[in-house]
């Protein structure tokens, strides 16, 4: 079993859908004349106890910005061919536990089904330039000399697996501030006033089901370890365990190796 606070996570939103989908499911399929025992009330949020972070540094390497800005101008411009040059041949692709790349087939063409970068409308593109402009990356345990981004920040796991037994929640609930000072706004909207400041800590998020959020999902709804509730840009936050981009350097520069996340059937 994959640690929970260390693997690809579905989303706050998918997360939250697929826990409302499940729950209908089971009781579905109940008979009907089987009484149905009344739902168990999770705790309402609250306070909680804060797990420090610290924030892991951007990779030293010139190189490696002027590749990432190079990046940026090929997902700005929906440049396939200029892409193509920058993928290894044998990328991998892993949602979860298995590699799905088609070892038929190009890096590319592997790399476009797993961001998702066919088509007019295409939304991998927004995903590519999210990722050019991350300059943080970590090494892979699995595989050397290959790094991916985002890097997670370092937390003592034990205290987070106490948080998590506390509030009764898993990764995917939680968010950490990609800086300290990130400011939190009473309302999803950019001139709403601020009401307080995050700190290096993770940062439980919630369910936001108001309808001008739900449109734009600009904003995720948080809370602070002493309960206040709040707002914050969600170019500011990132998920625990999310999905994760991963380069490797040969002697022509540095190239994407393969992509950890995604979805399967995609």
């Amino acid at each position: 079993m994959r640690d929970p606070w260390n693997s690809c996570g579905v989303g706050l939103a998918g997360a939250a859908l697929f826990a409302s989908l499940a729950g209908a499911a089971v009781v579905a399929q109940a008979p009907a004349q089987t009484p149905t025992p009344p739902p168990i009330q999770a705790p309402a949020p609250g306070p909680y106890t804060p797990v420090p972070i610290t924030l892991p540094p951007a990779v030293n390497d010139p190189s490696f910005d002027a590749f990432r800005q190079g990046l940026a101008e090929i997902a700005q411009k929906k440049d396939r061919a200029a892409l193509a040059r920058l993928v290894t041949a044998n990328f991998f692709w892993i949602p979860e536990d298995t590699d799905l790349a088609d070892k038929r087939k190009s890096g590319i063409d592997n790399l476009a089904k797993a961001l998702g970068l066919e088509g007019p409308d295409a939304i991998g593109w927004d995903a590519l330039a999210a990722y050019a402009a991350e300059a943080s990356a970590m090494a892979d345990p699995q595989r050397k000399g290959v790094f991916c981004a985002p890097s997670e920040p370092v937390f003592d796991e034990k205290a987070a697996d106490e948080l998590a037994n506390a509030t009764h929640t898993d990764a995917a609930d939680w968010v950490f501030p990609l800086r300290d000072g990130v400011e939190v706004r009473a309302e999803a909207k950019q001139d709403a006033p601020v009401v307080d400041k995050l700190g290096l800590y993770l940062v439980r998020a919630l369910v936001d089901e108001s309808p001008a959020n739900a449109v734009y999902a600009s904003f995720v709804k948080v809370m602070l370890p002493s309960g206040k509730i709040g707002f914050v840009p969600v170019e500011t936050v990132l998920p625990i365990g999310g999905e994760q981009l991963c380069y490797v350097k040969d002697a022509s520069g540095w190239k994407i190796a393969g992509f950890l996340g995604g979805e399967p059937n995609r």
